[in-house]
């Protein structure tokens, strides 16, 4: 596995990116929970793989996609949470593909893909079919870490002993 060059990296939304929680109104949902130092960890490894970020939470479309197009810069597509294999087989290889989810029908991907993630709170079938399970929960730095994860076990692991380079194209608000 580790001769494998994968060439994508996708992360499912909710539960991963955010803690999972749906914060709703009288009017409807209106907030989700997004955590810290995921965007630093991505920013890092986007120079070595494509990452793009599903969600099936149409409902909560516009919060999702004012983080993560808005904010983050990277693509986001609604995917049903049970044809997720399908359209995943459609755009990729799926043994060039890292999955990152956390829900009851992620099991699905993860037995299909490559190599897999679950953050430390995913369900548990999930967490025994992910190659890796995060220490983080998700919307606590889980995604932060699986990049680390990533980078070491694909590409160039990460050096904190040396400072990331500014023309790396880093994220937000550090990189300026």
């Amino acid at each position: 596995m580790d001769s494998i060059k994968p060439c994508v990296f996708i992360i499912d939304v909710d539960g991963v990116m955010t803690t999972g929680h749906f914060l709703y109104t009288a009017e409807g949902k209106v907030m989700k929970i997004f955590g810290p130092d995921d965007n630093d960890g991505l920013s890092l490894l986007k120079r070595d793989i494509e990452i793009r970020f599903i969600t099936g939470d149409k409902k909560g479309f516009p919060i999702t996609k004012k983080r993560i197009v808005d904010d983050m810069n990277f693509p986001l597509d609604v995917v049903s949470t049970i044809r997720r294999v399908d359209w995943i087989r459609g755009r990729y290889p799926l043994e060039k593909v890292i999955y990152m989810g956390d829900g009851i029908f992620d099991h699905y991907v993860m037995r299909e893909v490559c190599y897999s993630i679950a953050p430390a709170n995913a369900d548990k079938l999930a967490k025994q079919h992910a190659h890796y399970v995060t220490e983080r929960s998700g919307g606590d730095r889980a995604v932060a870490e699986a990049c680390l994860h990533i980078m070491a076990k694909f590409f160039t692991p990460f050096n904190p002993s040396e400072l990331p380079s500014a023309h790396g194209k880093l994220s937000g608000e550090w990189a300026v």
